[in-house]
């Protein structure tokens, strides 16, 4: 067997034991099969659906080390699964210098039993690796992007659509503690070039990031309240909180509103309506 069809045979392994819910996709209509669709693997990893189909199929033979990142994180890879699915693919697993997306088996249960809040996990370097149905619901846009359009520095410096609204001292806040977060990561995973080819093209193309890299400047991520426009439910005024995951440099963020207040109302309608509408069509 060659090691393209292996490749392909084992992410269909993979897909299938899935559990969408687990996965952040909603359970919308009636499956004839159990685990992920092709189309909402593709979804979760930003790929297209042709290019999945022609994975399993055996038929890419050089997918990127972003690529197989990407499918590693949507399949909820243990460590081990990942650096094999490298290995069948021709690349070496991610070493120490490089930025890691695993996400310890703790977290993971945190995310998938903590229901009644949005809930993301990001890596050292703010790229979206994990979260929760009603986080997707919640900040839609911000989940389904392919590459970079999955990281919060690069969208909030290159000015991707967003429904949350911040005052502008919140603004200049979030930016310094991106910056000082990236900086942090440079040095702590200096092999990691997905890394270093992003702050590059920031620095090159975005006079704001440039200004604050070359400064020099130190921020860090204080609780606040974001108001985020959702096209369904309204206006919601929450509660941002960024912690530390025990164990790594990962970093959980939750949103949470006060009980009865009309936030929290709205976060309980999104729970019955917005996941409905961030599910995929079925085919």
């Amino acid at each position: 067997m060659s090691r393209q069809t292996e490749l392909g045979r084992s992410l269909h392994a993979w897909r299938d034991r899935t559990d969408p819910a687990a996965a952040g996709v909603p359970a919308v209509g009636v499956r004839r099969a159990p685990g992920l669709r092709r189309e909402e693997l593709a979804r979760l990893a930003g790929l297209s659906v042709d290019y999945v189909v022609r994975l399993e199929q055996g038929r890419a033979t050089s997918p990127s080390t972003r690529v197989l990142s990407a499918l590693a994180r949507a399949l909820r890879l243990t460590t081990a699964e990942r650096d094999h699915l490298y290995l069948l693919a021709g690349h070496q697993p991610p070493g120490p210098g490089h930025v890691s997306d695993q996400v310890p088996p703790g977290v993971r249960r945190l995310v998938d039993q903590l229901h009644a809040a949005p809930l993301s996990v990001y890596d050292a370097a703010w790229n979206l690796v994990l979260w929760n149905p009603l986080w997707a619901a919640l900040l839609g846009e911000a989940v389904g992007g392919p590459g970079r359009e999955r990281n919060l520095a690069w969208r909030h410096f290159v000015g991707l659509p967003s429904r949350v609204r911040r005052h502008p001292e919140q603004d200049d806040a979030t930016a310094a503690a991106l910056v000082s977060d990236l900086r942090a990561a440079m040095v702590r995973y200096p092999a990691d070039g997905a890394l270093r080819s992003m702050v590059d093209d920031l620095r090159r193309d975005r006079r704001r990031f440039a200004h604050l890299w070359d400064s020099g400047v130190v921020g860090v991520h204080a609780s606040h309240t974001k108001a985020v426009h959702h096209p369904v439910v309204g206006l919601l005024e929450l509660d941002y909180d960024v912690l530390a995951a025990p164990g790594s440099d990962l970093r959980l963020v939750a949103c949470t509103a006060a009980p009865g207040s009309e936030a929290a109302e709205r976060l309980d309608l999104l729970r019955v309506l917005g996941t409905q509408e961030m599910a995929p069509e079925r085919t």
